[in-house]
């Protein structure tokens, strides 16, 4: 009714255009859409149809003036960012109308879309979606240079396929990064102790001699060994902090009598009876069940100081071991399949 009035009776041509309907879909079916942004509905409808109404005045086939009026107003909203389909609408009902009068993109084309778009304002605030619609936060979790690599790549993919999406960039990257981030708190919470962990063991007995277990450190480049008695179930674990604690155990002795002993035990000149497994080893074990999910494992990890964790089956024996090296591979998705590799 505001345009009808400001139009007057007398106007030479309607108070309401077609190409407004196309306008409005977007602007209350799609308010998201880079094609339905206040900038893209009113500069496109308007600088399209003074395209229009310049190719009816300067070009004299009917035909060669609407074919030019639509290519050059579809050209001058991507120079001016402004794309809006029912541009091309206006452009060429000018042309078909025979309209020549550049007063024409102002009302009722201008003032029509200015309109549109201050009621989709407030439609859409009433409804809580946002208009104009402000690109969602990207996520700041991953750091710089990640960031720069997905940016990176997302500029190669969207060069690749050359099309226009009816979606803001970053849109379309904040849209990615929640995907993964479900794909990935999905991925966590389905995984198990048995999905990650460390199968090939290297264990020792509760007599195993000291020079033993010290030599099994040194070949296999490992950090724990886990004690077991003869049914499979473990005991106990040993990890070179053992040795040194167990080192320091006299407080009456100086430095180099300690280490003096470290070395008696772990070169086998200290007596058998005082260099077995069993009497330095650490008789408190974490352990945690085969079927136990990763996302339990994880605070054992980030607040008790634990390394390793034995892995038992539903018989309590020793299956495997879960370290912090299994923990970080598994949330860098370098895959949850079961690795038969040796723990660090």
């Amino acid at each position: 009714m505001v345009c009808r009035t400001l139009a007057g009776s007398q106007a030479a041509w309607p108070w309401l255009i077609a190409p407004l309907g196309a306008s409005a879909v977007l602007v209350f079916g799609v308010p998201s859409s880079p094609l339905a942004q206040p900038w893209a509905v009113v500069a496109g409808n308007a600088l399209s149809t003074l395209v229009g109404i310049a190719c009816v005045r300067w070009v004299a086939s009917p035909e060669i003036a609407a074919a030019l009026a639509v290519g050059l107003a579809i050209a001058l909203m991507f120079a001016l960012r402004c794309l809006h389909p029912p541009g091309g609408a206006s452009a060429l009902l000018v042309v078909l109308n025979g309209i020549r009068d550049p007063f024409f993109a102002l009302t009722p084309v201008l003032v029509n879309s200015v309109l549109l778009v201050a009621v989709g304002m407030l439609f859409n605030g009433a409804t809580r979606r946002p208009y104009p619609h402000r690109a969602a936060a990207v996520s700041r979790q991953a750091r710089d240079d990640e960031a720069d690599a997905v940016d990176a790549d997302l500029n190669a993919v969207l060069a690749r396929y050359n099309q226009v999406l009816d979606i803001s960039r970053d849109d379309l990257k904040a849209l990615l990064q929640d995907t993964q981030l479900s794909a990935y708190q999905r991925k966590l919470a389905n995984l198990t102790c048995g999905d990650i962990m460390s199968k090939r063991l290297i264990t020792v007995g509760h007599q195993t001699l000291l020079q033993q277990a010290w030599a099994l450190f040194q070949e296999h480049r490992i950090k724990a060994l886990p004690v077991v008695n003869a049914a499979g179930g473990i005991v106990g674990i040993v990890t070179p902090a053992d040795f040194m604690r167990a080192g320091d155990g006299d407080r009456g002795m100086n430095f180099e009598t300690r280490l003096r002993k470290l070395r008696g035990w772990t070169d086998g000149s200290v007596s058998a009876g005082s260099g077995r497994v069993g009497d330095i080893m650490t008789r408190q074990v974490r352990v945690a069940s085969v079927n136990r999910h990763l996302s339990e494992l994880i605070p054992l990890f980030g607040s008790t100081g634990h390394h390793h964790i034995p892995i038992i089956d539903g018989a309590d024996h020793l299956v495997g071991i879960v370290t912090q090296s299994d923990v970080v591979a598994a949330l860098s998705a370098l895959g949850p399949a079961s690795r038969d590799r040796l723990y660090d």
